[in-house]
């Protein structure tokens, strides 16, 4: 088994696309203009309109709803992306941090308030684990 995607749900897939775009550097793929997806070396980000949802079935996802997951990409420099973020206007949750367990992070939210932390292993054992 292999994790291939996280996918979240809003309201205005053009704005979280746009940002997300911004924020990492990575072109969206769209497949319609309900879905998008942000594909990087080691997973894909996946972008869908709430009018999905009904194909789920219901109520099975709501967007602008999450206060549980963090989206989390490893960069070579957390502080330079600071540096960039800062001139995008982005709602920072904490500035870069090194954190007990040797990452140095950096929380912002996207438009629709989901958590995301920027990484960068910066103890010699962090490195070692993201290495494996």
């Amino acid at each position: 088994m292999n994790f291939v995607s996280t996918r979240m749900i809003t309201r205005d897939v053009t704005r979280l696309v746009e940002f997300y775009e911004q924020v990492t550097a990575v072109p969206a793929r769209w497949s319609t203009p309900e879905f998008a997806e942000l594909v990087t070396a080691s997973c894909t980000l996946a972008l869908a309109s709430d009018r999905t949802v009904a194909l789920f079935g219901g109520d099975s996802a709501q967007p602008a709803a999450n206060r549980s997951v963090i989206i989390e990409f490893r960069v070579a420099d957390v502080d330079a992306e600071y540096q960039r973020l800062t001139s995008l206007g982005c709602e920072f949750v904490q500035k870069p941090t090194t954190m007990p367990w040797g990452n140095r992070s950096l929380l912002f939210r996207d438009p629709d308030g989901n958590l995301i932390n920027f990484f960068t292993p910066v103890t010699p054992e962090a490195v070692e684990r993201q290495d494996r």
